[in-house]
């Protein structure tokens, strides 16, 4: 057949192409139309964008491109863009958007404001980055509520809450009040009540005006001595400005409690007060006391807001168990122990079921770190607020998966030692900085350790025993952060796994786990000064798995697993007859669960609400159920 020639024939070829295509128009629309309606489209929501977003407006920023207003303060002159201060913040939406004067400007004088502290509330709209300090939270926190940028004013209060002791909580309550903070001021109302003993010694509470003092004198929750130290310390305020405060003597002394003092030092020292006796509503408070006194019968009648006894709030330690192995399978519960109860209770759930868990508590915060769900080895963190009773996944995750992992506080930073990621035992060291929230690599351990307990005693880091995959260990190795570097201490006296560590009375005790052929009831404790191993009494029982914690000066044995069950009771180490004493148990049997001791005052009270994450559990009949220990011992 002979071949024809499209190249003479232009319409011949201009059909041909316009077939074909008709063609590939047909057999899409045909594989369009086999699609189900689910599949026919692809949605993204990309992690990238937002960050990407707010780098390049901060680089236009800071490149003055595109920029539609100057803010002028002071000598200073900012340039930026309308559109993001209106997003950060209402204070210049309102001013942007409405028919106030500056939304026609191009250049507005900003008054009332420092001009630095502006300068970072700027960088911050631009970047979500802010760092609170020493030098710049008093005029930071002032220009964040005139500017009305809500979340740099809940980090400066949260900075100032970090900051109070005795000598400065009625300063930071002032400043809280003056600036509208509720929740600091009444954190630092707090306190001032729980710590009014050390508080009436210090300077700020002798430049009290009248009206902080009735109000913390008059609290219910007021702790002190008795209510001489009430007495005496309002004498003392008085007399720093004798003849501008004797004025205000009566009032202020209407919330002293003198039917509650010592009969003694009612007649002695507050009747004999020259100030008392030289004024009549002073004396008649100080009759109506001795009536009291002296009249038992009549009490019933006489009860008034001044015979009512003060109830201080209490502060103190709590317990926490976190995650493990219960009932054949990685658990997410979490349990709190009060000792002022003896109770063990429930509160809110972890996120993920977490077995092998790494515990450590950061600025009263708890954070679980890696694990195991039963499933996957996890890289996962998350954080644990007692004053919400709620955990929060935003931080971010350890490099690699970890569980046995062994977790610390040092410098103010959470570190993540050795365990195993799966593949291989670990001996890859990181820590979490809060200040920029995220993991850092520092020098590894001269050892994979796999169940390794770690402890931190005079600026040292310590890893303790622990599996190198192939054996347990008894080497201890050592870590200086000035240096940056691990060296070797002492070894134990017996090689232990899935050990328990805490530090008590400056030593490191090492309770537990598990040698080649057993679990162990054995302990023994660390002296850096001689760098020697001593044998402790035994526990009662052995424990694998254990957790170890000191609350409130008590040494507790938290769990573990026998070698035949998995255990919830609790042993309480007694150091003066140097004996382990069984105290209660948990709801949930825990192998390999973390713990962690957070300080705690009763008013951070939805612990010791009511709702259903605080209430007492009970721990179902099958607790005993468990899998090959050989396949959990290493999780």
């Amino acid at each position: 057949m002979e071949k024809m020639d499209t190249t003479q024939s232009p319409s011949l070829s201009s059909r041909i192409c316009t077939i074909q295509h008709e063609n590939q128009s047909t057999t899409t629309i045909d594989m369009l139309k086999d699609c189900s309606p689910c599949n026919n489209k692809l949605i993204k929501i990309s992690d990238k964008h937002a960050k990407f977003l707010i780098e390049n407006l901060n680089l236009l920023r800071k490149q003055k491109e595109l920029c539609d207003v100057i803010l002028t303060i002071r000598q200073s002159q900012i340039p930026a863009h309308r559109a993001v201060l209106s997003a950060c913040s209402p204070y210049f939406k309102a001013m942007f958007t409405g028919e106030l004067a500056e939304s026609r400007q191009t250049e507005i004088v900003i008054h009332d404001v420092d001009e630095y502290a502006m300068e970072l509330l700027i960088e911050f709209c631009y970047t979500s980055r802010i760092i609170v300090d020493e030098k710049n939270v008093q005029m930071l926190l002032p220009a964040a509520c005139i500017l009305q940028i809500e979340e740099v004013q809940i980090t400066c209060c949260e900075f100032l809450q970090k900051q109070l002791d005795p000598t400065n909580c009625l300063g930071i309550r002032a400043f809280a009040d003056t600036h509208s903070c509720r929740e600091l001021l009444r954190i630092a109302d707090r306190y001032a009540q729980q710590h009014f003993t050390d508080v009436k010694e210090s300077e700020e509470f002798l430049c009290l005006p009248i009206n902080q003092l009735i109000d913390i004198i008059s609290s219910d929750e007021l702790n002190m001595t008795c209510e001489e130290d009430v007495f005496n310390a309002v004498m003392q305020w008085v007399s720093c400005d004798l003849q501008q405060r004797k004025q205000y003597l009566p009032k202020i002394l209407e919330h002293v409690r003198f039917p509650l003092m010592n009969a003694r030092f009612l007649v002695t020292t507050v009747s004999s007060d020259p100030l008392i006796r030289s004024d009549q509503a002073c004396r008649d408070l100080v009759d109506e006391a001795k009536d009291y006194l002296l009249l038992p019968q009549e009490r019933l009648n006489m009860q008034g807001p001044r015979t009512r006894s003060r109830k201080p709030i209490r502060s103190g330690e709590v317990l926490f168990a976190v995650g493990g192995w219960c009932s054949g399978d990685a658990i997410a519960s979490v349990e709190m122990f009060d000792p002022t109860t003896n109770e063990w209770r429930a509160v809110a759930p972890m996120s993920k079921r977490r077995c092998g868990v790494g515990v450590g508590v950061l600025n009263n915060l708890l954070y679980a770190v890696g694990g195991h769900d039963g499933v996957s080895y996890l890289n996962s963190v998350e954080r644990f607020d007692p004053q919400t009773n709620q955990w929060s996944n935003e931080i971010a995750p350890t490099s690699s998966c970890r569980t046995s992992v062994g977790v610390a506080v040092l410098d103010g930073c959470l570190f993540a030692v050795g365990g195993q990621d799966g593949i291989s035992c670990l001996n890859l060291v990181e820590k979490y900085d809060p200040s920029v929230q995220r993991w850092i690599r520092v020098a590894s351990m001269g050892t994979k350790r796999l169940g390794v307990a770690v402890a931190v005693l005079d600026g040292y880091l310590y890893a303790i025993g622990g599996s190198d995959g192939q054996c347990p260990l008894s080497t201890v190795e050592r870590y200086d952060p000035k240096a940056n570097k691990w060296s070797s201490v002492a070894s134990m006296n017996t090689r232990r796994k899935h050990l328990g560590c805490a530090v008590y009375n400056g030593y490191i005790y090492a309770v537990g786990g598990r040698d080649d052929a057993t679990e162990l009831s054995t302990a023994e404790r660390f002296n850096p000064k001689t760098n020697q191993w001593t044998p402790v009494v035994a526990m009662n029982s052995r424990r694998s798995g254990v957790g170890l914690a000191v609350v409130n000066n008590h040494l507790m044995a938290i769990g573990g697993f026998d070698g035949a069950a998995y255990l919830k009771s609790v042993e309480l180490y007694d150091s003066e007859s140097n004996s382990w004493k069984l105290h209660g148990g948990m709801n949930y049997r825990r192998l390999g669960g973390g713990v962690g001791v957070i300080k705690i005052q009763q008013f951070d009270s939805i612990l010791y609400g009511s709702s259903s994450t605080s209430t007492l559990v009970s721990t179902s009949p099958d607790d005993l159920k468990n899998r090959s220990i050989s396949t959990l011992v290493d999780l």
